[in-house]
C-alpha cells in the first residue's frame, strides 16, 4: 500500500510538461509552509554542493545543524541524484 501512492505521485510528476505545471501542482498539493520547507531543503543541498559549510548554512537559513546534517547525508558520497540536478541547473 505504501508504494502505491508513490507510484501514483511519480506518474503525476512524470506527466508534467514544464516547470509551470510542476509549480501549479505543488501549489495545490502543498501548504505554503510545506512548499517553503521543500524549497529550504533544496537550498540546503544546493549550498552543500557549492561548498558551503554546514554551520554557515545553518546560520544563513536559520535552521538547525541537524536539519543541515540530514541534507549532508544525502550528498556525502557524491552519487546523490540531487547532484545530477544541481549540475544540470548550474550548467545552464
Amino acid at each position: 500500500m505504501k508504494t502505491d501512492w508513490r507510484k501514483e505521485f511519480n506518474k503525476l510528476m512524470a506527466s508534467l510538461k514544464n516547470h509551470k505545471e510542476a509549480e501549479e501542482v505543488l501549489d495545490v498539493l502543498l501548504t505554503p509552509a510545506e512548499y517553503d520547507e521543500l524549497s529550504k531543503r533544496w537550498q540546503i543541498v544546493s549550498m552543500l554542493l557549492s561548498g558551503e559549510t554546514q554551520r554557515c548554512i545553518s546560520d544563513i537559513l536559520s535552521v538547525s545543524t541537524a536539519t543541515v546534517s540530514r541534507g549532508a547525508k544525502e550528498v556525502k558520497y557524491g552519487d546523490s541524484p540531487l547532484q545530477k540536478y544541481y549540475d544540470r541547473i548550474k550548467s545552464k
